[in-house]
């Protein structure tokens, strides 16, 4: 039955979208031929004390002439002149950058690190992530001298170290198996606090960040709702206090999705809702944090079709759900002592016979209805539902939703931050300052109450785009639309730090950003009033 004679039959509170034939629905198309990434390396890492025997290369971290006197104070006297004839002629500032030292002593390559005098956990783990990429291609040992550095410091930089070795050539299997490395020994007279620093948090930061970038960097032929769910599930096999569940097509139908199902109605693979809770010993009794991540595993635009230049890299789209499944899988495997659930909302928007249009009408699981200005603005579709289930089943301390949402707010912030938007002061501030600590920075961005009017239909509740102009901002308001005032909500837009080109932190495709921020955020959250905010 037509939509129009639908919304004549009946009131728009009781109005229901035909769905997808169950055929249609419940048949996922994979691939005839399977194919599996080649296996990563990343080198073991150790603690110790001493330095080990000069061999392969030496990472050698300074703030200082003075920093070269007292951390390589265990170097022969020979080399450590070496160095500082080098440093000198070179005019290293010790502020930035490196400089890489070849035929000093028996080391292949002595690489020094300008530090400065930021020892930040941000500053720290981005010069070993740089370190970390920059020494790839050694295969044989790496010795840190991180002597007279805190320990917090000495895990941060072996973590940056981890994260940097990551590699996006998923399927260059040549190039992997030819890539196995030596383990590095970081060298520090806190060794043993530092290990446990890093052995109890930094690491899974590594396997959450690695976890993600691949989750994102595999072809939309690998990754679709139904195989994200299947990777999920694998990457929390056996971690304690973990529950995790996946909605399928009939599920949602039962709870009224009509919104994500409405955008997954043009694609042979179905949408999945992935519920994903860990609730650490410890953990808060308030409610859990809810994190919603927008998982489009591919968008084609649907029936409004995207130019083709550029849309294979609408296999990132779902680069939000990755992170949120990712930050929850760095707490969960460090046991923080945390209550936190990712809601990843997992589709793909095809065009095809059975696809929304323009003009169509959904309705979201709260009742809310809308009318779809534009199919390519489906990544609010699916977190209309996401944010409507966590705001009405579990009782969130707060929601706090991220997205590859528009391209919008690219033009205002670039790639150096990702648009914060929110109700509510106390949660946008925490995002902020976890931002500034993980090294994944936010600015906030304003809700105007123009957004309302330019999201206003004259048929449904809502449209799903507004007029042109502010869009991140009408895409920010219309998923708060779907949270009661009175939640503690923010929206995180991530189009502009998804991907990219290679650079010095990371090889080209997914960056993993808000692994970092949403764990930092959710680890040390403070809870926010439950008022309606502006």
């Amino acid at each position: 039955m037509p939509i129009h004679h639908l919304l004549l039959a009946s009131s728009l509170a009781a109005m229901t979208v035909p769905m997808p034939q169950a055929a249609h629905a419940q048949e996922v198309v994979k691939p005839s031929l399977t194919i599996k990434a080649a296996k990563a390396q990343f080198r073991p890492v150790s603690f110790a004390a001493t330095l080990p025997a000069a061999s392969g290369t030496l990472v050698l971290p300074l703030g200082s002439e003075a920093d070269l006197a007292s951390r390589a104070s265990v170097l022969p006297d020979a080399e450590r002149a070496a160095i500082s004839r080098a440093l000198a002629a070179a005019e290293f500032d010790y502020k930035t950058g490196a400089l890489s030292l070849r035929g000093i002593g028996g080391w292949d390559r002595i690489h020094v690190i300008g530090t400065g005098k930021d020892l930040s956990a941000a500053a720290v783990q981005k010069l070993g992530t740089i370190a970390g990429r920059a020494l790839m291609k050694d295969k044989g040992p790496l010795a840190v001298l991180a002597t007279g550095l805190p320990a917090e410091a000495v895990a941060e930089l072996a973590t940056g170290m981890g994260i940097g070795e990551y590699r996006s050539d998923l399927y260059q299997a040549k190039a992997r198996e030819a890539s196995a490395m030596a383990g590095t020994t970081i060298v520090s007279e806190n060794g043993q606090a530092a290990r446990a620093l890093y052995e109890g948090r930094g690491k899974a930061l590594i396997e959450a960040m690695a976890f993600a970038r691949d989750l994102s960097n595999e072809p939309a032929n690998v990754i679709y709702p139904e195989s994200f769910v299947e990777r999920t599930r694998a990457a929390f096999a056996g971690v304690a206090g973990v529950s995790i569940e996946a909605l399928d097509v009939p599920a949602m139908e039962k709870l009224g999705m009509g919104s994500i199902l409405g955008s997954g109605r043009g694609s042979a693979r179905p949408p999945r809702m992935l519920i994903v809770r860990y609730t650490g010993r410890g953990a808060p009794s308030a409610g859990p944090v809810v994190l919603a991540g927008k998982g489009i595993t591919f968008d084609s635009g649907g029936i409004s079709l995207k130019a083709g230049a550029g849309m294979g890299d609408m296999k990132f789209d779902m680069s939000g759900a990755a992170s949120v499944v990712g930050a929850v899988l760095a707490l969960a495997r460090s046991q923080a002592p945390v209550d936190v659930v990712a809601i990843a909302a997992l589709s793909e928007n095809m065009p095809d016979g059975n696809a929304a249009r323009p003009a169509d009408v959904l309705q979201a699981m709260n009742g809310k209805t809308i009318e779809i200005n534009s199919t390519d603005a489906e990544g609010r579709l699916v977190l209309a539902d996401a944010v409507a289930y966590a705001d009405a089943r579990l009782n969130p301390a707060a929601i706090v939703d991220m997205a590859t949402l528009t391209g919008s707010i690219m033009t205002a912030l670039g790639d150096d931050y990702a648009g914060l938007f929110s109700r509510h002061d106390p949660l946008a501030d925490q995002l902020v300052k976890a931002g500034d600590v993980s090294g994944d920075a936010l600015w906030r961005m304003p809700l105007h109450p123009s957004y309302a009017e330019d999201t206003k239909s004259t048929i449904a509740d809502i449209k799903n785009s507004g007029a042109s102009g502010a869009g991140a901002g009408a895409g920010a308001h219309f998923i708060g639309a779907f949270v009661k005032p009175e939640t503690p909500w923010a929206h995180i837009d991530i189009a502009g730090m998804a991907w990219g080109g290679a650079n010095d932190l990371k090889p080209a495709g997914s960056t993993g950003y808000g692994v970092r921020l949403l764990e930092q955020f959710v680890r040390n959250f403070q809870p926010v009033p439950k008022v309606a905010g502006e």
